[in-house]
């Protein structure tokens, strides 16, 4: 089965950055759509990038976070630069067929990593 296993999460400051990991098995990972979604406690869960042969951002995070990934390590990374407290939530990773931003369209989910940014 998929499994989808998220790392790089923490408490930094604001201006800070990090950069999240997702590793993959169990799929044919060079022809997946991978994208991170968050969640805020008391919020909907929010498309945050995708990729597969492009990329797409939400547009709270355009310009500050990349998403890229390595076929041959079968990882994807979001590289989050310039963090703001409102960036904090639970960054999950999520892998499905298509390059979309849409939650529901991603079959497999891994369990997330807690991004916390302070003032």
């Amino acid at each position: 089965q998929v499994q989808l296993v998220e790392s790089g999460g923490g408490l930094v400051q604001a201006g800070g950055s990090l950069r999240l990991s997702c590793a993959a098995s169990g799929l044919t990972f060079g022809s997946s759509a991978m994208a991170w979604f968050r969640q805020a406690p008391g919020k909907e869960r929010e498309f945050v990038a995708g990729i597969k042969y492009t990329t797409q951002y939400g547009d709270s995070v355009k310009g500050r976070f990349t998403i890229s990934r390595d076929n041959s390590k079968n990882t994807v990374f979001l590289q989050m630069n310039s963090l703001k407290p409102e960036d904090t939530a639970v960054y999950i990773c999520a892998s499905g067929p298509a390059n979309v931003d849409t939650s529901a369209m991603y079959v497999s989910w891994g369990q997330g990593t807690q991004v916390t940014v302070s003032s």
